[in-house]
């Protein structure tokens, strides 16, 4: 018998720790990285909680020693997809009318897990298989993915305290269940915690998923999952299926029984499931919710006004942190030109002190990019600009794969606002910047709203507070998160709720009640008492 209401689960972010030397967390955290390089892994694709190899490889390698393997991943199959269809399937009754609290006590539990004794793991991992430094690590796979998991178990106490009024005789009261059938969770390589929030989500407001990590991150990915079973999680409640797109992707948007979709990643990929979905309407018992946060092509306005130290600071770690691969990362900048001389000096007496090389050396602030196709995409744009007479490199252009997937923080300066760099998303560490005439502020903007089909994050640096609130007005679709006199990322949970609209997905705000509404489905309840 259950004959209790909760009180309102606090939420307090999880505080980030520094890794001084000699630290207790930094000689955990250098211990694990030794202790993972030594070691092979052998992942298997989890189904109802019972383990299966399939023969069908892939290898977890290290980005910047492309010839290190340290784990290998077996991938699922159509025979696995519906064996893990039929898993979710079957678990969702008893998931689903289990007591929310106990659900939430399972998340909970694994916050507290991660906070403590598996949190070096979980960093240890992200660094060496994603290419974080131990910051963007500790950042990533410790404090958000502990946030998420708190703040999601806060926010569901608030949903489902949220009740409508009643009249004279009436009692009305509404019920938040969760979808029908199975959600699909696709998660990306950049984030740790953004793919134990893509299942983790639906999962603790009673629905059960499969979970699809990108090919690079399913190292972490499996760290992740034997977290949420650690912490108790049902077999069943989770499936966890690393695999190719093609071999898996058809098999589930055509199921009648798919009930959502939780994506991360690219936003062609979107757009192809999303076709899919639509193309498969009529198959499904209900329509499937798709929730999405796809591509940036980030900005950062520096007004005639602006700090110098600020904006140079704001542009250094907003363009080159985790070798900008963050869908939030800064990659086109509009300066105006009474300020351009010295934001220049200052940036590039920034670039030139950034370390580069192996992230198990604390003392680096860029790592490798992931892999060798994103290595080639993003050279490709270096190389074009190289070869335009509309840009100039004015730091950076060099790289190296010969040991890992190394390349330097390149800044392009380009007299052409719709110059490819300025408009095309190239996830890497490649800033390009357009000088304008400070009259032409108002212009200025309005290129900078219409130049890019993305709508994600946006920041401006202006001390002129009528400069700031123009910018405010006329960028309103421009970024679904717009700073102030801030790089243009770092969203924290609980704190700036996180997504973009445009072409850079649906908005749906991961980290919030917004995203958690959108796996309920919710039922009405009008008692008439006289």
């Amino acid at each position: 018998m259950r004959n209790s209401i909760s009180k309102e689960l606090k939420f307090k972010n999880e505080k980030v720790l520094k890794y001084l030397p000699e630290s207790p967390e930094r000689k955990e955290l250098e211990a694990e990285l030794i202790n993972l390089k030594n070691s092979l892994v052998d992942i298997p694709v989890i189904i109802n909680g019972k383990e299966i190899r399939t023969g069908n490889k892939g290898q977890c390698i290290l980005p910047h020693n492309k010839n290190k393997v340290i784990g290998e991943y077996h991938k699922a199959g159509k025979k696995e997809v519906e064996m893990a269809i039929e898993a979710a399937l079957k678990a969702k009754a008893n998931w689903e009318s289990l007591h929310w609290e106990s659900r939430v006590a399972i998340f909970m539990k694994a916050a507290e897990l991660a906070s403590g004794k598996w949190r070096a793991k979980l960093n240890a991992a992200t660094m060496l298989c994603q290419g974080k430094t131990y910051k963007q690590a500790e950042i990533d796979s410790a404090c958000e993915l502990i946030d998420f998991m708190r703040y999601n178990a806060s926010c569901l106490h608030q949903i489902y305290s949220e009740q409508p009024i009643s009249s004279d005789g009436i009692w009305n009261r509404t019920e938040y269940r969760p979808l029908e059938g199975f959600i699909f969770a696709v998660s990306p390589f950049n984030f740790t915690a953004i793919g134990s929030n893509l299942v983790g989500a639906p999962v603790i407001a009673g629905n059960t998923a499969l979970w699809k990590p990108a090919a690079v991150a399913v190292y972490s990915a499996y760290l992740v999952f034997k977290l949420f079973q650690e912490a108790g999680i049902p077999d069943g409640v989770i499936n966890f299926i690393p695999g190719n797109s093609q071999d898996i992707g058809d098999l589930i948007l055509t199921n009648e029984n798919l009930s959502g979709i939780h994506f991360t990643g690219s936003t062609k990929v979107f757009q192809d499931m999303w076709r899919s979905v639509g193309t498969n309407i009529d198959k499904y018992k209900t329509f499937p919710r798709l929730v999405g946060e796809t591509g940036g092509k980030n900005f950062v306005i520096g007004h005639a006004s602006a700090n110098i130290e600020a904006l140079s600071r704001g542009l250094l770690e907003g363009a080159f942190e985790y070798q900008g691969q963050k869908c939030s990362a800064a990659s086109r900048a509009y300066i105006a030109s009474s300020i351009w001389t010295e934001v220049k000096e200052n940036l590039l007496e920034k670039v030139r002190n950034v370390k580069i090389g192996d992230v198990e050396d604390f003392n680096n602030f860029m790592g490798a990019v992931i892999d060798k196709k994103a290595f080639e995409s993003i050279t490709s744009y270096i190389e074009f600009v190289k070869n335009s007479d509309e840009a100039e490199i004015i730091i950076g252009g060099k790289y190296d794969d010969s040991i890992g997937y190394f390349i330097e923080p390149t800044i392009v300066v380009t007299n052409n606002p719709h110059l490819r760099t300025m408009e095309e998303e190239i996830f890497g560490p490649v800033l390009t910047i357009y000088v304008y005439k400070d009259e032409d502020f108002a212009d200025t903007l309005r290129l900078c709203d219409s130049t890019s089909k993305y709508g994600l994050t946006g920041s401006i640096f202006a001390v002129d507070r009528y400069a700031i609130a123009q910018a405010e007005n006329e960028l309103v679709n421009a970024a679904g998160n717009f700073y102030i006199n801030d790089r243009p990322t770092g969203a924290v949970v609980g704190q700036q709720p996180f997504g973009g609209a445009r072409l850079s997905g649906t908005n749906d705000k991961a980290g919030s009640k917004i995203n958690l509404m959108r796996w309920m489905s919710i039922r009405a309840i009008k008692e008439k008492l006289n």
